[in-house]
């Protein structure tokens, strides 16, 4: 087994099952393998910027990262505008990077750069294996910090002739970081002081079950839900809880969160302007508003909002759910716009 074979190997076995693929001269033994190793898809695409979104859009609907094939440093260079956002949105890639030979390196042919150099500031994990028996413990350690929640964009640089070398076997994968039960607690008092508080939800907080954890509690307790402005993933429709997002305008975005008291952050950051503007905050929340951390981007955000629910006595609280002809149902139905822009709480239609 190559070195080739034993890193696709490693992948399947990490969860990695998709390929999104530009390659060129020095992936051509990483392509075999791909075509040999039972369990991976391999996706061709004719520009690496459509492969790196295609492996973002992946992690996004299936919440496991998907590997891109680059060529070289100019293939990555190409594929980075995506994977910035990709960086952004917290999707979790594998990207493998081809290149020369590790004898061949010397030579400074015309393709030669800096690769790990290329995708440090677009990766929180980059490595060059040094050899073929190494690639599987890379491998592995790629496919770890891919995983990771938030996902993480890992970058494995692949040398040809490691690729082509003999290999080891494959390696095994990793796991995510339960909810502190203090964070839980705190965010439960203040829930039950009464006083003015919005729950900001992103990540894995707006799919369904996260959400509709999310609507027993503010249908339970005096505090009203929102999204950050911009997400990789929210679950829409009927028989979910609707959540609406923080206004992109300044002057909107500060009449919603005017009179905050309490922001509990659920994956999310306290809400900031996307730009600066003369004359107008870069925080988007009172000076006095105070933020309650449940969970940070890395930890399950779901058991964390699950252990909420019990400890505000929400457990049996139906789901606020949107039904067919209705924006969902409310603890008060004296406004039939969201509880975010209700007009009682000085908020403005966005």
């Amino acid at each position: 087994m190559n070195g080739a074979e034993s890193l696709v190997h490693t992948l399947v076995g990490g969860g990695v099952e998709v390929c999104f693929a530009n390659p060129g001269t020095s992936e051509m033994h990483f392509v075999a393998a791909l075509d040999r190793v039972d369990g991976m898809r391999c996706v061709l695409g004719l520009f690496e910027g459509v492969v790196t979104g295609a492996a973002d859009g992946y992690y996004r609907m299936s919440d496991k990262p998907a590997a891109t094939l680059l060529h070289l440093g100019p293939g990555l260079v190409n594929g980075l505008a995506n994977i910035h956002n990709a960086n952004r949105a917290m999707s979790g890639m594998v990207n493998i990077v081809g290149d020369h030979a590790t004898y061949h390196r010397q030579y400074d042919a015309p393709l030669a750069s800096d690769i790990e150099g290329l995708a440090r500031p677009n990766s929180h994990w980059v490595k060059t294996s040094p050899d073929a028996r190494g690639i599987v413990g890379d491998g592995a350690l790629a496919i770890a910090a891919a995983r990771q929640l938030p996902g993480k964009i890992a970058t494995l640089i692949l040398p040809a002739d490691t690729a082509w070398n003999e290999g080891s076997g494959p390696a095994p994968p990793a796991r995510p970081t339960p909810p502190s039960a203090d964070a839980v607690e705190e965010a439960a008092r203040v829930l039950r002081s009464g006083e003015p508080t919005l729950m900001l939800l992103t990540g894995r907080a707006l799919r369904e079950d996260g959400l509709a954890f999310a609507g027993k509690i503010a249908d339970k307790t005096p505090t009203r839900l929102a999204a950050e402005g911009f997400n990789a993933r929210t679950q829409r429709g009927r028989g979910r809880v609707s959540i609406e997002r923080i206004p992109y305008v300044v002057d909107q975005a500060l009449r919603v969160l005017a009179g905050l008291k309490h922001i509990i952050l659920v994956g999310s950051k306290m809400p900031v302007a996307f730009f600066a503007y003369p004359d107008k905050p870069s925080k988007l929340y009172p000076d006095d508003c105070q933020g309650h951390v449940l969970t940070r981007p890395e930890d399950d955000q779901i058991a964390a909002l699950e252990m909420l629910c019990d400890a505000v006595g929400a457990g049996q609280t139906p789901a606020p759910v949107v039904n067919a002809g209705e924006r969902g149902r409310r603890r008060r139905g004296d406004d039939d716009r969201p509880r975010l822009f209700r007009a009682d709480q000085g908020g403005g239609a966005a």
